[in-house]
């Protein structure tokens, strides 16, 4: 039992440090030497839980992926307080919510990095909130929440260039109010041509923090 506890933190400490590294320095600039290193174990540790690179990768995705999907189900399930578009507000809340996990969550970041870099082997990490946006954007379509004509499929497609690009910051916890103040911006310019009024994004915005 005692080994098997030594095991698992080994490999927690393991995920976070690949997590950091993913996180700030891409798949390619990534190296299991620096991974072990920052972790305090040795390359034989390493090599135990996760014998490639790729093998290790595609763990710290899968953690990632699991902290958003947890992320996105709290999100989603709170009460909507814009009564005239209800479905598009637990969008918003969505929205901020992933973004500022890809700003203050570094396993949650690498996933995403993984993913924009198309690295081979792991899941595309979109998949872990992007179903849920498409669901209850189709929702709105349906309810009569989106102007006529707007696709919602569109509007989803855009959403996720927005989420992704939360990576383009070198230092992104750091930054992350202004990152997600910037896309409470997109959100109101963006309504006002879905909905043809305004929606409430900053109700959102704090509810997803």
């Amino acid at each position: 039992m005692v080994s098997q506890e030594r095991a698992e933190r080994t490999r927690g400490r393991l995920l976070e440090a690949a997590a950091r590294e993913f996180s700030l320095q891409g798949y390619s600039g990534t190296s299991l030497q620096r991974v072990s290193r920052s972790a305090g174990v040795t390359m034989g540790a390493l090599t135990f839980h996760f014998p490639t690179k790729p093998a290790l990768a595609e763990a710290v995705h899968a953690q990632g992926s699991e902290i958003t999907r947890e992320a996105v189900a709290r999100t989603g399930a709170q009460p909507a307080e814009e009564p005239d578009h209800p479905l598009l507000q637990r969008v918003i809340r969505i929205a901020h919510a992933v973004a500022a996990l890809l700003c203050e969550e570094p396993t949650v970041r690498a996933a995403g990095r993984l993913t924009r870099e198309r690295v081979p082997g792991p899941a595309d990490w979109t998949d872990s909130w992007l179903p849920d946006v498409r669901g209850l954007l189709g929702q709105a379509s349906r309810e009569k929440e989106l102007r006529t004509g707007v696709d919602p499929e569109i509007v989803a497609l855009l959403l996720r260039y927005l989420v992704l690009g939360v990576l383009d910051s070198p230092q992104p916890a750091e930054d992350c109010a202004s990152h997600l103040s910037r896309l409470n911006a997109v959100w109101a310019v963006l309504l006002t041509g879905l909905v043809g009024t305004a929606v409430d994004t900053a109700s959102a915005e704090d509810a997803a923090g």
